[in-house]
């Protein structure tokens, strides 16, 4: 379980987000966790230190989210 605020690497890639689909190469994108959207499948919202064409808040699925 990972805590708000709280620094991630993120494996985006094959994911689609507010029409930008990530390609194989995103696989360690940064971010800090806003906070966790479903228990069941585990997911979280993502804000990226980067923005990828305007996109930078994700949701991701937690097996996509390692500590940063």
């Amino acid at each position: 379980m990972f805590k708000e605020g709280q620094l991630v690497r993120v494996n985006l890639a094959g994911l689609q987000a507010g029409g930008v689909l990530f390609h194989a190469a995103v696989t360690d994108a940064i971010g800090n966790v806003v906070r966790q959207t479903s228990t069941e499948p585990s997911k979280y919202l993502i804000h990226l230190v980067f923005s990828f064409k305007g996109v930078n808040e994700v949701e991701v699925p937690e097996e996509r989210v390692r500590a940063g």
